[in-house]
């Protein structure tokens, strides 16, 4: 069995989408400090995060995209452990619109069907090419709602990309947010090392939310595990 990381990283400060509150990551206590509350051998040392629901690699729940959708804790979790593919469209310009006929065309280069009932991860170069400069938050790809709907009549629950948002930034993003929810799919943003998986074949995507009351999305720890 082989196991493919497809998690950012988190940090402090780690790059958050822009107007969402920042990611705060610290030592609370050291095995010193630790050590004088307790007298244990080393003491117990810890740290704190406080981050948006929406920070790093994380799945959008469909509450996010309106008020009667699910939260996330109520996300099956049958949709997070599913059969997935890795399009290759690096060659889609900056902020351009990903369309059906790219992922018409990207889907028959894999070689496989798009799998019913699971997932596509979209590989379009940005995280590699751009993060953690300021042009990772502004210059992505990404699909359009036609692109959107092509997805789901192949019949996927959720789609992933390597950038803060699924669709270009501005207008096309918000309409392909509202997409999902009409289609009852959703979306993983922030995805990283997707060029770890073109022309490696299918394998079961694994993408586990935190079970936050009420939450509009959560943070994953994504991962392709071939040969399970």
């Amino acid at each position: 069995m082989k196991i493919v990381d497809l998690s950012r990283e988190l940090y402090h400060r780690t790059p958050t989408y822009p107007g969402h509150p920042p990611i705060m990551h610290g030592v609370w206590k050291t095995h010193e400090e630790s050590f004088v509350d307790s007298g244990s051998v080393w003491g117990l040392a810890s740290m704190f995060i406080s981050m948006p629901d929406h920070g790093g690699t994380h799945i959008d729940a469909p509450r996010h995209f309106g008020p009667g959708g699910i939260p996330i804790d109520r996300y099956p979790l049958e949709k997070c452990i599913v059969p997935g593919i890795c399009l290759d469209l690096r060659h889609i310009a900056p902020r351009a619109e990903i369309t059906p006929a790219d992922l018409q065309a990207a889907v028959a280069n894999t070689g496989h069907a798009v799998p019913k009932g699971g997932t596509v991860l979209l590989c379009t170069g940005h995280h590699a090419k751009t993060f953690p400069r300021k042009e990772y938050a502004t210059d992505n790809s990404g699909v359009n709602v036609a692109a959107t709907e092509w997805l789901a009549a192949k019949g996927v629950v959720h789609f992933g990309i390597d950038s803060m948002r699924p669709g270009p930034e501005g207008r096309v993003n918000s309409l392909v947010h509202k997409a999902c929810l009409d289609l009852d799919i959703t979306h993983i943003e922030s995805l990283c090392n997707l060029e770890a998986l073109l022309g490696a074949g299918p394998f079961t995507f694994i993408g586990l939310p935190l079970k936050m009351r009420e939450g509009t999305a959560s943070p994953i720890r994504a991962v392709a595990v071939f040969g399970m």
